[in-house]
């Protein structure tokens, strides 16, 4: 009676768990998002039916020789064997193909030869951006313009966001002038790790108009919590006056 009761409970539960991601990834804030929420979405999908079925089996399992007084030996059986080893190496290959498919994207993971193609092109822009123990620095290399995220940035405009165009390919190189930081802006799917005397890359687009949290997220020392900054997405018209003329135009809610 109890297995019984037990069953509709996990649908339910299987039910609601199918529908958190997707429900949580509608509106993609930026491309690299959507390439992550969709294999998310995807894996989530895949695992889901697995995992009723190994549960259901294993209550099933447990109720029916819940009354058992000694385990009996199991028999040999070839096709189950083989049919369980089959089906784990499928599944193993679908998660390997589907992760690769979204990882080998430039835009989730890229590399030095991708940044270069992407920076070549006509309308892209690009932004090299500094970690330093505890505020971000941050250069706007076609306009020839550099600010910080907090008023203890080295650079002549500081306490600015990290402002950057709705709609068009952006290019962010990260590095480290000190220890290892990590540029994460979880909203717009983006992370990559500022090392020092090394370039990494993170290109996107898509970007949707709006303000996001941008976050340190490697242990940097006694002021991590504190390297915080914001990253304002804006219209092209407004991104080109701002690298223009940073201190007197005004982004997001400035």
């Amino acid at each position: 009676m109890r297995g019984k009761r037990l069953a509709p409970v996990l649908v339910v539960v299987g039910f609601l768990a199918a529908f958190v991601d997707p429900v949580a990834a509608s509106g993609y804030q930026s491309i690299t998002e959507q390439y992550i929420r969709d294999l998310n979405s995807m894996m989530l999908a895949a695992a889901l039916p697995i995992t009723l079925l190994v549960e259901g089996i294993l209550i099933y399992t447990v109720w029916k020789f819940r009354n058992s007084d000694e385990a009996k030996p199991t028999k040999e059986n070839r096709r189950l064997e083989i049919t369980w080893t089959v089906a784990t190496a499928v599944v193993l290959l679908f998660v390997g193909v589907a992760a690769y498919g979204v990882m080998g994207q430039s835009v989730v993971t890229a590399t030095g030869p991708d940044a270069q193609a992407a920076m070549a092109e006509e309308d892209s822009v690009t932004v090299n951006v500094e970690g330093v123990q505890w505020y971000w620095n941050y250069e706007y290399v076609d306009a020839n313009v550099s600010t910080s995220s907090g008023a203890g940035g080295a650079n002549a405009v500081g306490d600015q966001p990290l402002v950057l165009p709705a709609d068009t390919k952006v290019v962010i190189e990260t590095e480290s002038a000190d220890v290892i930081h990590a540029f994460h802006a979880p909203e717009l799917g983006l992370k990559v790790d500022a090392l020092p005397g090394q370039q990494n890359y993170i290109i996107t687009n898509d970007l949707e108009e709006g303000t996001y949290q941008l976050y340190c997220a490697e242990f940097c020392g006694v002021g991590h919590s504190e390297m915080l900054g914001d990253i304002e997405v804006v219209d092209r018209e407004t991104y080109e006056n701002y690298v223009e003329d940073p201190e007197n135009t005004t982004v997001g809610d400035a």
